[in-house]
């Protein structure tokens, strides 16, 4: 079993979901570190907006970790002998996997697919290191007094989203014991960048204000409290928890920083030298949990290291430079 890797040497890498938001930030992260990657999507195909230099210098094959890999994806991965494969495939916008149940289609990705990437896994003549990327939604409930959470902190998912990655955690770390498999779980904190889909907040802030006019933003809430990274940092969690992640062991990935979704805007308000007016869809207030990092720091020595006004500055420019995506 291997337990870890080296940055002694170039990592051979798979990424599932590598044209996804995080997914192009990890690749791109490896490629910088002199990694060979190989990645993996539903249909096998860039975005429009990849990086130029993942899609010349990366293989992308399809693969629908739904169903298991078929013979000749198989064959192809074991000639390509990753060390580690990042899993990042799935529904992963939370409103995508059902209201009250999760979706079919949402257990078959998030919860199936992660048993198909570690059958994968477990196929190869030197099975590689697995790092599941799951989602602070996979605990419960916190109050405003008390929401840093550690890795001890009660599993309980309130949504269909953190249920089916709860349900991925257990697939994995079972297989870990039955297959004997090096696997890591980063439980990843909201975070956010240049590319991420406007359905999410920061981006959706982002693209009003880089539309001409004084129309007022529109948010949900500016009394929302998260933990809010750069995904450039996180991915960069990532690649440190496969270097050095001691197997079987879960993870914190973010800021470990509570912040106000109302600062978050006035930020970035500012940033755009803007001085119109806001509008709240649903006004209240909600806590979500905040990320203990100790762990992470301690294991790996990672920290973030990109300041939240560099984020948003680098959201709204990515924006604005693209006017053909502004309604």
């Amino acid at each position: 079993m291997s337990a870890q890797i080296s940055r002694a040497t170039a990592v051979h890498a798979l990424i599932t979901g590598i044209t996804g938001f995080a997914g192009m930030h990890l690749g791109e992260h490896l490629a910088a570190c002199g990694d060979r990657v190989l990645g993996t999507s539903r249909h096998g195909n860039w975005p429009d907006d990849a990086p130029v230099s993942l899609a010349k210098n990366v293989e992308l094959v399809a693969w629908d970790v739904s169903h298991p890999a078929d013979e000749e994806l198989a064959g192809h991965v074991a000639e390509f002998a990753p060390d580690c494969i990042f899993h990042l495939a799935a529904v992963s916008v939370p409103l995508d996997c059902g209201r009250d149940v999760p979706t079919p289609q949402a257990i078959a990705t998030n919860v199936e697919g992660t048993r198909s990437v570690a059958e994968l896994a477990a196929s190869l003549a030197k099975p590689p290191r697995v790092i599941l990327i799951s989602s602070c939604y996979v605990y419960g409930p916190v109050a405003a007094d008390d929401a840093r959470v550690d890795e001890l902190a009660p599993v309980a998912p309130q949504s269909t989203y953190g249920i089916t990655k709860c349900d991925a955690e257990r697939v994995l770390l079972e297989a870990a014991q039955e297959r004997d498999l090096s696997v890591v779980v980063a439980r990843a904190f909201q975070h956010t960048g240049p590319r991420q889909s406007p359905r999410m907040f920061v981006p959706q802030w982002a693209r009003q204000f880089a539309r001409q006019g004084n129309e007022p933003i529109e948010v949900v809430r500016l009394d929302t409290f998260l933990d809010l990274a750069d995904v450039r940092d996180v991915v960069r969690a990532y690649r440190a928890l496969a270097e050095k992640g001691e197997p079987g062991e879960v993870y914190n990935v973010g800021s470990g920083v509570c912040r106000r979704s109302g600062d978050i805007f006035e930020i970035m308000r500012r940033i755009a030298g803007s001085n119109r007016g806001v509008v709240e869809s649903s006004p209240g207030v909600r806590q979500h949990p905040i990320a203990d990092i100790t762990r992470l720091a301690a294991r790996t020595g990672w920290k973030p290291e990109i300041p939240l006004e560099t984020t948003l500055a680098d959201v709204l420019a990515f924006w604005k430079a693209r006017p053909r995506l502004i309604p």
